[in-house]
């Protein structure tokens, strides 16, 4: 005879058809339960995510009483969750980096739409959630993470002559050619030159075991942009742009430059989308509204934020401590974290890269 179903049963089942707003994925299709136990009246629900989720809990657990309803009923809710973040495939080509699971870049079709502010809280808003991660300012002509970060004047260190150690800010490991140089130093170099030292910035960097390496790129779409792309292990790339039309144009030929050399796609960020008045409140769309979303719509990704325009979030990132560092509770700041999380979760319903699971088979002739 068939046993009746046990309630912790109930509950898996019922469970594993939530689907998670930032995944768009069933838990029962992201394979997310771990564990559902039953203690009297206390429900603890043990779920793993492929995203960092130090956050996220009250958010889900609201979302989760009212999906579970009758078959939760009186009890006490008490949810667990854990980020389990893996390697995703990259360029055919390329192998992925040793020691960083997933490359991400940052690009845009034109400079001053805040790719590197972006880049930045992206970095930040990854690492305040648990994750490892390194920033990597391939902005050869105009680094300004040094500044951003709260390094300026800072100097890696190379313990052997050949490679260097990143320097630390905020819980991010940082790399750039701006340590390298003066300030005022113009980077009057051509392209080889330019891929040349940004593919040793990448490989010569001494980076720790990292979830995450955020690659702040140089803006357009010429024949660097292309270069990086080629030669950079890239799990996944991040569009940002503004609403106006000019700009959108521009950032359209930076999506196509990254499908065109095999390059996934995450989605779109809207920078400087809304503009509220800090005197008296008033919403403006200073840049025109909705691009963002057309855009995304137009080629099938995600639109992954739509962040505001405000004079603090430029404060912030000229004093060394960008927004989410600097004011974590303000609603500038969550507009970057939520951010973050639909970006981390887009990337995590890709396709993995099992490379690392399997050894290196060497066939020697005997």
């Amino acid at each position: 005879m068939n046993q009746p179903p046990t309630a912790e049963s109930v509950l898996r089942e019922k469970l594993s058809t939530y689907t998670d707003p930032y995944l768009g994925q069933t838990l029962g299709d992201a394979k997310a339960v771990r564990s559902v136990a039953i203690h009297g009246d206390l429900v603890t629900i043990d779920l793993v995510l492929g995203f960092p989720c130090a956050d996220y809990v009250p958010e889900m657990e609201a979302a989760l009483r009212l999906h579970l309803g009758p078959a939760l009923g009186a009890a006490r809710l008490e949810l667990k969750l854990s980020a389990q973040i893996t390697a995703h495939a990259v360029q055919r080509t390329l192998k992925p980096l040793t020691n960083v699971k997933n490359v991400v870049a940052v690009a845009s079709g034109k400079g001053g739409v805040g790719k590197s502010t972006t880049a930045a809280n992206l970095a930040l808003a990854w690492a305040a959630q648990g994750a490892k991660v390194g920033l990597l300012d391939a902005d050869i002509y105009g680094p300004s993470q040094p500044m951003m970060m709260g390094l300026a004047g800072a100097k890696p260190v190379s313990t052997d002559g050949k490679h260097m150690a990143p320097l630390r800010a905020h819980g991010v490991e940082v790399m750039s050619i701006g340590f390298m140089i003066d300030p005022e130093q113009p980077m009057a170099w051509r392209g080889p030159m330019v891929t040349s030292a940004l593919t040793q910035l990448l490989g010569d960097t001494t980076w720790g075991d990292l979830d995450y390496l955020v690659v702040d790129m140089p803006p357009g779409t010429g024949d660097i942009q292309l270069t990086l792309a080629q030669r950079v292990p890239v799990s996944g790339a991040v569009i940002v742009t503004t609403p106006q039309d000019i700009a959108l144009l521009d950032a359209r030929k930076g999506l196509k430059m990254f499908e065109k050399v095999e390059v996934r796609v995450l989605g779109v960020v809207e920078n400087m989308s809304v503009h509220i008045c800090s005197q008296c409140g008033h919403v403006e769309h200073v840049f025109g509204s909705g691009g963002g979303a057309r855009m995304a719509a137009q080629y099938g990704v995600e639109l992954l934020g739509e962040l505001p325009l405000d004079i603090r979030i430029r404060e912030d990132a000229d004093g060394g401590s960008p927004t989410v560092v600097a004011e974590p509770g303000s609603e500038r700041a969550r507009a970057y974290f939520l951010m973050a999380r639909r970006t981390a979760a887009r990337l995590a319903t890709l396709n993995k890269d099992y490379s690392r699971a399997f050894p290196k088979i060497t066939v020697e002739a005997t």
